[in-house]
């Protein structure tokens, strides 16, 4: 299983406009099981990151650290895109 950090870049933390932005791109990668987590958490208590109602409610603030799992090919690839998406401010576009 292929695992990342991030740190929420977005001043409104993962709601809204940036929630829709990463669960946009994690749908993209649909031959891929894709999870998201706050750091700490147990990762049975991940949700599905393409998922805009399990981002809404997972909370994110700024700054915090979440954990996104994904298992298969093209794994690393596609952490490494979403990583992108939540380390980027999208309320400062």
């Amino acid at each position: 299983m292929t695992e990342r950090n991030a740190t929420i870049a977005s001043r409104v933390g993962l709601h809204a406009r940036p929630a829709a932005i990463f669960a946009e791109a994690a749908g993209e990668f649909d031959h891929l099981e894709i999870t998201i987590a706050r750091l700490g958490e147990p990762e049975d208590e991940a949700m599905d990151a393409a998922s805009i109602l399990s981002l809404m409610s997972l909370g994110a603030s700024h700054g915090e650290v979440v954990v996104l799992r994904a298992e298969g090919e093209g794994a690393d690839a596609a952490l490494d895109r979403l990583v992108q998406i939540l380390e980027t401010d999208h309320d400062a576009e």
